[in-house]
């Protein structure tokens, strides 16, 4: 094929990726954010048998026997509990895939030895015409592509896509008063189906401790049905909130500014009970810069199909066309089977 018949970016890649004699290796990725959310659900997944809509799951808050005082022949009440609830969410599913033609590989030094199309290469001349192997380069972009989007897929609220995964956003609420249900369980009529909200605290004058004081009042709730938060996530801004509230209490250095040799007056990482809170860029990316989300992730998982998560195809290529395929599906759900364990604070 002509390479006049490639679009503009497949030439773009072909020209950046061959060049004569210029510096060797992969090239060095400059936009790979930490994903915090998406590696904590990720490595404490657990999956689910195959089913026909709906992953369910039992909770219970609220109780029905009532105890009583009595004397003699007194009459007393019996109560049938009924209290068992039923939470349910549909499970999605999900493909990323990348495509690349045998013309594309051959102009990298690549020879395709599969026909079946299952993307199996031998380099010719590599330390000759190789800068760039193009198609690990592409492969790296199919994980890193898929991985971004589960990570935004997993903070959002899932109105962005019907098709796509709903994240925290859809049962972690601003408002977790508000007329509604949460997997479908009605919020109003259970109070206990709910996560805690501290919004728009007034963090301006840092010496106030305003932040810090409503995060103390609210672990006290967090822990009171027995929720152990371990996580914290936070967007920049209200990061910087509490490291402003900290230093407005603290000193730069024990022993003064004529301490001998070199004063470091950068601080360390925040913590609250012991516990990290992480930057999550994420928030920043969705415009929550000012919002922290103090997780209990006992109570949050994701729940993948079983083998079919991260599932791998290497379609076979049509005969009319030199192509390679190559894509991954992942099927499932997130779940959360408490609520009133999570915090979502935010400030002003």
């Amino acid at each position: 094929m002509p390479l006049s018949q490639f679009t503009a970016s497949e030439v773009a890649n072909i020209t950046n990726s061959v060049l004569d004699f210029n510096m060797k290796g992969q090239p060095t990725l400059q936009s790979i954010q930490t994903k915090g959310l998406l590696k904590s659900l990720v490595g404490r997944k657990k999956s689910f048998p195959a089913g026909k809509d709906l992953l369910t799951w039992a909770v219970k808050g609220s109780y029905s026997a009532v105890t009583q005082g009595f004397n003699g022949d007194d009459e007393v009440a019996y109560q049938n509990p009924a209290n068992v609830k039923r939470a349910s969410v549909a499970y999605y599913q999900l493909h990323t895939g990348i495509t690349c033609t045998h013309d594309e590989l051959k102009r990298d030094g690549i020879s395709v030895t599969d026909e079946s199309g299952a993307g199996r290469t031998k380099v010719t001349r590599d330390d000759v015409s190789v800068l760039v192997n193009l198609w690990k380069d592409k492969v790296e972009d199919l994980r890193e592509s898929r991985d971004r989007a589960l990570q935004l897929m997993f903070w959002r609220d899932g109105t962005q896509d019907a098709k796509e995964i709903p994240g925290l956003l859809s049962f972690l609420l601003d408002d977790p008063t508000a007329v509604g249900s949460t997997f479908g369980i009605d919020r109003v009529a259970n109070t206990w189906w709910r996560n805690i909200a501290a919004l728009l605290v007034d963090s301006s004058t840092a010496s106030n401790q305003n932040l810090v004081n409503s995060l103390q009042t609210n672990y006290r709730q967090l822990r009171r049905y027995g929720g152990n938060p371990r996580k914290f996530f936070a967007g920049s801004t209200y990061l910087e909130a509490l490291e402003k509230e900290l230093r407005s209490k603290g000193n730069y250095t024990l022993e003064g500014w004529n301490k001998t040799g070199a004063v470091d007056f950068g601080m360390a990482d925040v913590q609250f009970k012991g516990i990290m809170v992480e930057y999550e860029p994420t928030l920043d990316d969705i415009s929550r810069a000012k919002y922290g989300y103090w997780l209990d992730l006992d109570h949050i998982m994701l729940r993948p199909m079983e083998n079919e998560w991260e599932h791998g195809f290497t379609p076979e290529r049509p005969p009319e066309k030199y192509v390679l395929y190559q894509a991954l599906t992942d099927t499932g759900a997130i779940t959360a089977d408490q609520l009133n364990c999570h915090l979502v604070s935010s400030i002003l």
